[in-house]
C-alpha cells in the first residue's frame, strides 16, 4: 500500500509539473555580442533544468524600440522581454501593459530584491517588470590629473568650482576638471537636477502626479551655475564640445591624456572609461558632489532594465519560471555574470562578489548609488518627448541665444505641454 501511494503521489507530481514544463516559449532583447552569447546559454540551460524551449530573438539597441513597439500593438511580442526602464510609460502608463508579477510570487523569489527596489518598476500598484540592475550617476575623476594640479577630489559643487580655476592655472587653459553635455544635453541635465534635488528635496517630474516639480526661480538658479561652470572653464562649453565633434568621453582623446579630468557616469561604466586612459593614470569613483545646504544627495538611480513578461503570454507560469531561473538560479547567475550590469538580485550579486567577478571599483560605485539618499525619480524624466523639450532649450541657452528666465520659461512651458499630452 505504502509503495502505491508513494509511485501516486510520484506519477501526480510529474503530471502537475509536466503541466507547466511542456511550454514554448520566446524571449528578446537587446544587446552586443557578449550579452547574446551569454544569454542563449543562459536560456539552454534554464530551458534543459525546467523543461522548456525557449526561442531567442534579440537584437542590437538601435531600432529594438521600435521593434517592440510594433509587437506590442499587434500582440506578437514575446513571452519574456528585456524592457527600458524609461519605456514603462510608453507601454505601461496604467500599470497593465504587461503581466503582474507579484501574481507569480510563488514562482519568482521577490525577496532577493528590495521594497524600494521592486517600486521602481510597479505601476498602479502594478508589478510591471524585474530590475535586472539598479544603476546610478556619480562623478569619477581621474586622481592623476587632479595630484598634478595639487589638488584633493572635490565633495562640493564649490570646490568643483575652484578647481576649475586652479586647472587654468597650473595645466593650462584646455584642462577641465569636469564634463557636462553629452547626447541632448542629458549630462547638462543631469548636473542642473542634481543640484536643484539637493537644494529643494524634490526630483524635476513628481512620479506620483506627473507634474514638473521645478519653479522659475529654481530652473533660473540652476541654469546659471550651468552658465558659469561653462564660463570659467569648469565644464567644458557645449560649443566646443560640438566644433570637436560630439566625440562620445571613451572615444575621446582629451579624456584618454588627463585633460578632461571628470565626469558625471553611471556606476557601471568604469571599465569602458577607465580602458581608454593612458599608462599611469588612476580613476576614482567619489561621492556625489553637495551643494551648500543640500537636503540630500540628489542620487540619480533607477533600473537599467527590465524583465517583463507578456501580458497576452499563453504560458505566463512557464514565463515566470525561466525568469526565476535567469535572475536567482546558481547556474544561470554564473552563466550571465555581470552582462546586463550589476545584479539587483541580491543572491546573484553575492554570489558573483564571492566569485571575484566584480572589480573593487565597481563595487565602491555602486555602494556609493545604493547608499546615496534622494526623492524617487520619474520614467517621464528620459521620455525622448521630455528629453528634446529640455535638449533645445538648454543647447539654445549654451550658445548664448537667450538668457537664463527665457530658458526657464521655455522648459517650464514645453515640459508641461508634453506632460499633458502624454497624459490625456
Amino acid at each position: 500500500m505504502k509503495l502505491k501511494m508513494t509511485v501516486l503521489a510520484g506519477l501526480m507530481a510529474a503530471t502537475s509539473l509536466s503541466a507547466v514544463q511542456a511550454a514554448d516559449l520566446r524571449m528578446s532583447w537587446w544587446g552586443g555580442d557578449s550579452r547574446h552569447l551569454a544569454t542563449q546559454e543562459a536560456l539552454k540551460y534554464c530551458g534543459e533544468k525546467l523543461g522548456h524551449t525557449i526561442s531567442p530573438e534579440f537584437t542590437g539597441w538601435s531600432g529594438h524600440q521600435e521593434k517592440i513597439t510594433t509587437q506590442l500593438a499587434g500582440g506578437t511580442e514575446a513571452d519574456i522581454m528585456q524592457i527600458n526602464w524609461p519605456w514603462l510609460p510608453l507601454f505601461t502608463p496604467t500599470g497593465e501593459g504587461f503581466a503582474d508579477l507579484n501574481e507569480f510570487s510563488d514562482t519568482i523569489d521577490l525577496s532577493q530584491w528590495t521594497d524600494a527596489e521592486l517600486a521602481t518598476s510597479t505601476v498602479n500598484g502594478h508589478l510591471q517588470g524585474l530590475p535586472l540592475s539598479i544603476t546610478g550617476r556619480l562623478p569619477w575623476f581621474n586622481k592623476t590629473t587632479f595630484e598634478k594640479a595639487g589638488l584633493e577630489i572635490p565633495t562640493t559643487w564649490a570646490e568643483l568650482e575652484e578647481a576649475g580655476k586652479v586647472f587654468k592655472e597650473k595645466l593650462g587653459e584646455d584642462y577641465y576638471p569636469y564634463e557636462a553635455t553629452g547626447q541632448d544635453g542629458l549630462d547638462a541635465r543631469l548636473l542642473m537636477t542634481a543640484y536643484l534635488t539637493q537644494k529643494t528635496g524634490k526630483t524635476m517630474i513628481d512620479p506620483e502626479t506627473l507634474e514638473l516639480n521645478y519653479s522659475m526661480d529654481e530652473l533660473v538658479e540652476a541654469l546659471n551655475m550651468y552658465k558659469r561652470f561653462s564660463d570659467e572653464g569648469v565644464i567644458i562649453p557645449w560649443p566646443k564640445v560640438a566644433a570637436g565633434g560630439n566625440l562620445v568621453l571613451n572615444e575621446n582623446p582629451n579624456w584618454s591624456d588627463g585633460h578632461i579630468a571628470g565626469t558625471y557616469q553611471w556606476d557601471t561604466v568604469y571599465f569602458k572609461i577607465s580602458d581608454p586612459l593612458q599608462e599611469g593614470q588612476e580613476l576614482v569613483p567619489s561621492s556625489i558632489l553637495l551643494a551648500e545646504g543640500a537636503t540630500n544627495d540628489g542620487v540619480y538611480r533607477k533600473p537599467s532594465m527590465l524583465f517583463s513578461i507578456s501580458k497576452n503570454s499563453d504560458n505566463q507560469k512557464a514565463a515566470a519560471e525561466v525568469v526565476n531561473c535567469l535572475l536567482n538560479d546558481e547556474g544561470a547567475i554564473d552563466i550571465l555574470g555581470t552582462t546586463r550590469g550589476l545584479p539587483a538580485s541580491k543572491k546573484a550579486f553575492d554570489q558573483l562578489m564571492e566569485a571575484g567577478e566584480i572589480a573593487p571599483e565597481q563595487i565602491e560605485a555602486h555602494q556609493i548609488i545604493l547608499d546615496a539618499t534622494g526623492p524617487t525619480i520619474s520614467p517621464y524624466f528620459e521620455h525622448p518627448q521630455i528629453a528634446q523639450a529640455i535638449g533645445d532649450t538648454l543647447e539654445e541657452f549654451a550658445y548664448g541665444q537667450i538668457d537664463a528666465e527665457t530658458a526657464a520659461d521655455d522648459i517650464i512651458y514645453n515640459v508641461n505641454d508634453v506632460l499633458d499630452r502624454l497624459n490625456r
